[in-house]
C-alpha cells in the first residue's frame, strides 16, 4: 500500500513499526453445526477438533465440554518469528457463558498428532453451540502481510510530530482521516500483528504483559461476533511462545 501524502514526512520512522503478520481469510461452511466436513487436523472455526484419546477433553468447572472456536495447525500457515512450524492450537470456550473467562488454550505437539485421536463427538450437541460467537463452521487460509500499526495497540507508541494516533486525527480532514485509518489498520482475523480493541488494551494496565504478543486475533464478519461487534484476542508471553509453552497464554476479548 502507497503511503499517503500527509504521512511522508514520518515514513521512515513509521517503517521502523511495521510487523509481519498473518492474515487469515475464514469462510463459512455450508456444513450443519455438528456435521464438519473438513479434516480432523485442518485450521477451522468451530468443527470437530483434532484431541488424542489419551488426553483429557477440555470442561468447564461443572464437567460440562467445551467447544472448540479456533484450530491452526502451524504446518498451514507461512512461519512467522517466534511461532511453532508445527503442531497445532486450539481455543475451547464454555458453550454457555463464555463471556464469563472459561475457556481453554490447547497446544498439540507434532509428536502428538500421530496418536489415535477421538471421533465420536456426540458429547457435543447443537444446543452447546447457541451462545457461540461464531455462527457457523469456517475454513480458514492463510497469507503474509505487513501490520503498519494499530490506533489502541498500546504497543504502537508512534509519536506524530508529539501527539498519538487520536490527537493527529483531530487535525486532519475527513479524507485524511478515512487513508490513516486505511494505512494503520489492525482489523481482520489473523496471526500475530497488532491488536485491534474496540475499548482499551488490556496490557497496558496489567504488570508484565505490556510487551505480550498478540498470538491469534478473531475479528467481526458476518458469521461471528464477540458480544456487540466485539473481537477476541490470544496474547502470551514471547519466552513461553518460543518454547511452545502455551500453559500461561491467555484469551481476552471486548466490545462495544
Amino acid at each position: 500500500m502507497m503511503i499517503p501524502e500527509f504521512l511522508k514526512k514520518y515514513e521512515s520512522e513509521l517503517r521502523k513499526y511495521e510487523r509481519e503478520v498473518i492474515r487469515i481469510n475464514a469462510m463459512p461452511t455450508k456444513d450443519l453445526i455438528l456435521e464438519d466436513s473438513l479434516g480432523i487436523k485442518e485450521s477451522k472455526f468451530l468443527g470437530k477438533p483434532f484431541f488424542p484419546k489419551d488426553k483429557e477433553y477440555p470442561k468447564d468447572h461443572n464437567d460440562k465440554p467445551l467447544i472448540l472456536i479456533a484450530q491452526i495447525n502451524f504446518e498451514e500457515i507461512p512461519h512467522l518469528e517466534h511461532f511453532p512450524k508445527d503442531g497445532i492450537l486450539q481455543l475451547f470456550l464454555f458453550s454457555e457463558d463464555w463471556y464469563e473467562d472459561e475457556y481453554k488454550i490447547v497446544y498439540h505437539s507434532k509428536e502428538e498428532l500421530i496418536k489415535e485421536s477421538i471421533e465420536d463427538f456426540s458429547f457435543l450437541t447443537e444446543k452447546d453451540y447457541d451462545e457461540s460467537p461464531i455462527f457457523k463452521i469456517h475454513s480458514l487460509s492463510f497469507k503474509k502481510d505487513i501490520d503498519r500499526g494499530a490506533s489502541e495497540d498500546s504497543q504502537f507508541d508512534f509519536s506524530f510530530g508529539g501527539l498519538d494516533y487520536w490527537e493527529f486525527t483531530e487535525a486532519l480532514s475527513e479524507e485524511d482521516e478515512e487513508k490513516l485509518a486505511d494505512y494503520i489498520d489492525a482489523t481482520g482475523h489473523k496471526l500475530g500483528g497488532y491488536a485491534e480493541f474496540t475499548q482499551s488494551d488490556p496490557r497496558e494496565y496489567e504488570i508484565g504483559k505490556k510487551e505480550d504478543i498478540q498470538l491469534l486475533q478473531i475479528d467481526v464478519d458476518d458469521e461471528i461476533m464477540f458480544g456487540d461487534s466485539g473481537v477476541g484476542h490470544i496474547f502470551i508471553d514471547k519466552e513461553n511462545l518460543i518454547k511452545k509453552d502455551f500453559t500461561k497464554a491467555y484469551f481476552y476479548w471486548d466490545c462495544c
